[in-house]
């Protein structure tokens, strides 16, 4: 049995070739993802851990910002020279470090990262742990010179004796490029711009007695935990684990959390790369099910006559998933080598976008290859168990009668009852989620019921070939002649083989309706609620939201034309409420004519209420969850450690979770916040056109000021609003890009179906051409029975996406976003590309059958 299974695999390896590239993919993309994030982690582990100092003091952070307030936490410089005093300590450095800064060359153009990695601005302290050596020119001296490492230079085209422009928290000022230097480890990213270690503090701090940390070097024969003690016992108080105004850490423990800073960039990466490796995953196993399928029912002869030589059932089975597990460990092997190829590919785009990472560095852990054979062996023997079990039941009759197509005739009563349960099932939890008026619920509900729909339609989907397809292809005749109705008719001569081979194509087609509803009605209950809520002329903003300085507030101000200006900042906050929750949340603060540049809805107070000095604003649903009302006193901690009592001033209804903040939409007064935690620079400034002054003129003006900071852009509603559809695409494109995928191996699954099937009637095809059927039309037929079959799974895909797409508008309606919207223009052009996909897959079948010499094809058995 075994030599024979060995015979039939090398017999048909042709057959199983498109099956083999599914299996390939999911293990490439597997194995590349963990290939990948394997090399970065250990890229980053090293640069850490080499570049760390053997103690650094930082101050501490009581709440970790997620959205920057511009804010920069300091300690006095002058703690350096108290820590060098502590025995122990060979070495003890003030250290100035700044991320958000923006730096313009002469043209005003930013010579920053484009990839949203930070410009960084530091004190110029070379030791032999530094990361950068200096490779050209002079260390800076004063004020004006600065050094900046070779990547951006090069990427930038900056060169020493170059001016630039920084533009930090104090403001702007003009530097000379007095040096390059180079990284001697892996450069992450980020552009450094190097400071005279006298003025670090002044220029990028404003404050020359402050430094953001500390780097300590242990003396010979000290530890780093002996040296952090010993430093932690010189602080006292200072250094305490719950009161104290310093962290400490050891170089390992800084390295630890540089490296838990990255892991969310990293993860990002990895959970899209696994999503690819799911999706093909998923497609391939119904290509692996019908090609075993197929195989094994043009085969029925072949293993009746086994099951008379002798045989048994389970010998029978145990051959088939062996010639699968044989294509699982040949797709695992060429889907591992393809994973390392992916994952050099990885590797030199991040180099493009400035991470530049060796590929002769790259990791292969153990468990790379370990993962990559159990994904592949495992897919292709969950995929085969099925038609293994139904060669199985193959009689020793078989091999006296003709071969017969399997599955022709068989009753589908069981498939009709298992796919009702199921998707009366998937059906209740859908309505339930429309219905539910809580969101974690709600999304629950339509979790499960995606998940229970797709099994029905995919169990259920050959009782619908019938009804759909003789509808779908019901002109063909009158089209086409009796080559229509050929093709009609071989498309439902097996409503299983094709209601699986459209199964591969309903799934991406599903998925992509469901995220366009989604997405579609998204972007229109955020142009209802920026047309609903901003009354202000233009906003100006960061590119990427982040806090700008002060000085470009001044330069708004006295910009022509400017009537009126409203500043808002950002600030994380902690909230204990009534119901003992400690909630970590986002909060906006404004200035107090909010009321002229946005329209608010309160459900209890005003703006005026809102923004008093020692007063909140909450949303109204999120303060009744708990127990909050008008007048209730809520404790609040600001990062730095300040703590507030403050007075819930209003409650608003803005239809919107996230309102004026995020979780809870809060926010308060401008003063407020200033009081509490002083030194945050502007998130957005909201500008009026004075009396008299054209909204034309005054964004020519605006945009005129703000020429030389290049990092700001003016926006009126029509601009905010691209923005957010901007946003929504990226993710929107992201989902396409998976689905594009599942839609390539669905193509891989019609063409595979439709290839096997030509030789399962090649002795019809004979006859067929015998009686004089044209090689034209012989082609047009299987090309019409490939495209009847793409457009039947593209209708039950997008029918089932559009469920999907409504019941998710029904999770982000209590979200606030109300607006449902349906993009027909998507959905038309997904039918026709289906069609177009049709014809494309049906090619290479359609020509080889074609070329068949008729008295061959006629004689074959």
């Amino acid at each position: 049995m075994l030599k024979a299974t060995l015979r039939s695999f090398l017999a048909h390896k042709g057959r199983l070739l498109l099956s083999a590239l599914a299996v390939i993919l999911s293990v490439a993309f597997v194995a590349g993802s963990l290939i990948f994030s394997d090399t970065v982690s250990r890229t980053f582990d090293r640069l850490f851990a080499s570049t760390a100092a053997d103690v650094t003091v930082t101050p501490k952070e009581t709440l970790d910002e997620t959205l920057p307030s511009g804010r920069t936490l300091t300690l006095p410089a002058s703690l350096a020279e108290r820590l060098a005093q502590v025995n122990g300590v060979a070495a003890a450095r003030a250290e100035v470090d700044v991320e958000g800064l923006t730096v313009a060359d002469e043209d005003r153009e930013s010579v920053g990262p484009t990839t949203g990695a930070p410009t960084i601005g530091t004190a110029w302290n070379p030791t032999e742990r530094s990361p950068v050596e200096l490779t050209a020119g002079h260390a800076p001296k004063g004020d004006g010179q600065v050094l900046i490492d070779a990547d951006t230079a090069d990427s930038k085209d900056v060169g020493i004796g170059d001016r630039l422009t920084v533009i930090g928290q104090e403001g702007s000022f003009p530097v000379e490029v007095v040096g390059i230097v180079t990284f001697t480890t892996t450069n992450p990213g980020a552009a450094l711009v190097f400071f005279d270690t006298e003025v670090a503090g002044t220029k990028l701090l404003g404050d020359p007695r402050a430094a953001t940390s500390v780097s300590l070097d242990a003396a010979d024969g000290v530890s780093d935990a002996e040296l952090k003690r010993r430093v932690a016992d010189a602080l006292g108080a200072d250094a305490g684990a719950d009161t104290g105004t310093y962290e400490l850490r050891t170089a390992d423990e800084q390295a630890e959390s540089d490296v838990e800073q990255l892991g969310g960039f990293l993860d990002i990466i990895k959970y899209v790369m696994l999503g690819f490796a799911g999706v093909a995953v998923l497609v391939g196993v119904f290509l692996i099910v019908n090609t075993f399928s197929m195989l094994i029912a043009q085969r029925t002869r072949e293993l009746g006559l086994l099951r008379a030589l002798g045989a048994d059932r389970r010998q029978v089975r145990r051959s088939v998933l062996t010639e699968a597990l044989l294509l699982g460990l040949v797709g695992s092997t060429l889907g591992l080598a393809a994973g390392i190829g992916l994952a050099v590919g990885l590797i030199r785009l991040m180099g493009l976008m400035g991470m530049n990472i060796r590929a002769t560095e790259m990791v292969i852990g153990w468990g790379t290859p370990v993962t990559a054979y159990v994904v592949g062996l495992g897919v292709t023997f969950v995929a085969a168990y099925l038609p293994a079990r139904r060669a199985a039941g193959v009689s020793p009759m078989a091999a006296l009668s003709d071969a017969e197509i399997a599955d022709i005739g068989r009753p589908l009563r069981l498939r009709a009852v298992v796919g009702s349960v199921v998707g009366a099932a998937g059906a209740a939890a859908l309505a339930g989620c429309a219905v539910s008026q809580k969101t974690s619920t709600s999304a629950s509900l339509l979790g499960l019921g995606v998940v229970l729909t797709l099994i029905a339609t995919v169990i259920a989907g050959p009782l619908l070939v019938r009804p759909v397809i003789r509808v779908l292809g019901g002109a063909f005749p009158a089209l086409f002649g009796s080559v229509g109705r050929m093709s009609q008719r071989n498309a439902l001569r097996n409503p299983r083989r094709t209601g699986a081979t459209a199964a591969a194509l309903m799934v991406g087609l599903a998925l992509v309706g469901g995220m366009s509803v989604a997405s579609a009605s998204m972007t229109k209950s955020f142009d209802q609620q920026i047309d609903k809520t901003l009354g202000a002329d233009f906003v100006v903003q960061n590119s990427n939201f982040v806090p700008f300085p002060r000085e470009i507030t001044d330069r708004i101000r006295d910009t022509e034309g400017v009537g009126l200006i409203v500043r808002s900042q950002f600030a994380t906050i902690a909230v204990r409420l009534p119901d003992g929750d400690r909630v970590k949340t986002t909060a906006a603060a404004y200035e107090p004519e909010l009321d002229e540049v946005a329209h608010i809805t309160y459900a209890r107070g005003d703006s005026a209420a809102a923004l008093a000095d020692g007063r909140l604003a909450m949303d109204r649903d999120f303060a009744e969850d708990h127990g909050v009302r008008v007048g209730s006193t809520v404790p609040v901690e600001f990062q730095g450690g300040r703590r507030a009592e403050l007075t819930v001033g209003a409650l608003t209804d803005q239809e919107s979770a996230d309102g004026f903040g995020s979780q809870g939409g809060i926010y308060f007064g401008l003063g407020t916040l200033e009081k509490y935690a002083p030194g945050g620079q502007d998130a957005a400034v909201y500008v009026n056109a004075a009396s008299g002054t054209s909204a034309d003129d005054l964004r020519a003006g605006l945009e005129q000021t703000l020429d030389p900071y290049p990092q700001v852009q003016v926006r009126d509603i029509a601009d905010y609003k691209e923005l957010v559809h901007n946003q929504i695409a990226v993710l929107l494109y992201l989902v396409y890009a998976l689905l594009g995928l599942a839609i390539i191996i669905a193509v891989l699954g019609v063409v595979n179906t439709l290839a096997l099937s030509v030789v399962e009637r090649t002795r019809e095809i004979g006859l067929l051409r015998a009686i004089g059927l044209a090689r034209r039309q012989l082609r047009r037929m299987i090309r019409l029975e490939s495209v009847v079959i793409a457009v039947f799974g593209a209708v039950l895909g997008l029918a089932l996406g559009l469920v999907w797409g409504v019941c998710t508008q029904q999770v982000l309606a209590l979200q606030g976003m109300t607006a449902l919207a349906i993009p027909w223009g998507t959905i038309v052009a997904v039918v026709i590309g289906s069609a177009v996909v049709g014809v494309v897959a049906a090619l290479l079948p359609a020509l080889r059958a074609s070329r068949m010499n008729v008295l061959a094809a006629i004689a074959h058995e």
